[in-house]
């Protein structure tokens, strides 16, 4: 049955009063400065914008949001005296696309990244270019040798230095090298398991290896037991060099595997660090920001 004006009215106000019983409706409705009339006008698109904040605040990452659009939640704007609503990005959106930004400035940075291209004007980086240089002169495949955990402040350029020294094996003495950014494989795996063996397969077996930026990954048992510990055991059995590179020394990094604080966690953080220890040298460089 087709309901009357005063009827629809009616419905629309008890709508409007039962969803202000909700603290997020409400902020919303004082936000955008909203008279009664207008707020339940509103009333529909309002709770829809509630509904997703509400998902939001329980989510706990892309792959789990519940909103309309994967990784963005809708919101009420006013502009001159106009309510509309658009999809702003959340949280982890924002922390995606940064993590991308940074990617594709470290992949123009370090594909052609030289020895020669190395700024030996810092003194902070002295001691770490000495290092590079001298493995660089002495590698071979006759011998194991180590490679280098670098570590330090964000941008200093760990990232560049260590490709710089890739980049120039496999041009002058045609060493098979990979870098691959730590964060960003996990998350390539997660998205598609297909690519697990294919992906593990080439970072046990490649000559030259860096994982690089350990330590800014979400931990979590599989990340670092199924695919870093599978990983560094192999490379470690076949002594095959590795590279690292992260903004945490070796006290710091430990720490961040231990996840949950079990005593179970502490066994495998301990593991994963032996391991580490046993295929490169530690080294700590604090430089000026180059991307600042």
């Amino acid at each position: 049955m087709k309901l009357t004006v005063k009827e629809n009215i009616k419905q629309l106000e008890d709508n409007f009063n039962k969803s202000c019983e909700n603290p997020t409706f409400v902020k919303l409705v004082k936000k955008l400065k909203l008279s009664k009339n207008e707020a339940i006008k509103l009333t529909s698109k309002l709770e829809d914008c509630v509904k997703e904040l509400d998902n939001c605040h329980n989510c706990k990452g892309l792959s789990h949001c519940q909103n309309a659009y994967n990784g963005h939640v809708k919101m009420p704007q006013k502009e001159n005296n106009q309510v509309y609503f658009t999809y702003l990005p959340c949280k982890y959106l924002k922390v995606r696309y940064e993590e991308e930004l940074e990617k594709k400035q470290k992949l123009e940075e370090t594909n052609l990244a030289r020895m020669k291209d190395i700024d030996f004007s810092d003194k902070k980086r002295a001691k770490v270019i000495k290092w590079l240089d001298e493995f660089f002169e002495k590698f071979n495949f006759k011998e194991s040798q180590k490679g280098l955990y670098l570590y330090g402040n964000f941008g200093c350029g760990k990232t560049f230095l260590i490709s710089a020294l890739l980049n120039e094996l496999a041009f002058q003495k045609q060493i098979r090298c990979e870098i691959v950014y730590f964060p960003e494989l996990l998350r390539t795996l997660k998205d598609d398991w297909n690519l697990y063996e294919e992906k593990i397969k080439l970072y046990e077996n490649v000559d030259i290896l860096c994982i690089d930026d350990i330590g800014a990954e979400k931990v979590s048992d599989w990340g670092r037991d199924e695919v870093l510990g599978t990983i560094l055991q192999t490379r470690m059995n076949k002594n095959r060099t590795t590279f690292f590179t992260s903004n945490l020394s070796l006290e710091e990094l430990e720490s961040h595997f231990k996840a949950s604080g079990s005593v179970d966690d502490k066994l495998k953080s301990r593991r994963i660090m032996e391991r580490i220890k046993q295929l490169s040298v530690p080294m700590e460089l604090i430089s000026e920001n180059k991307r600042k």
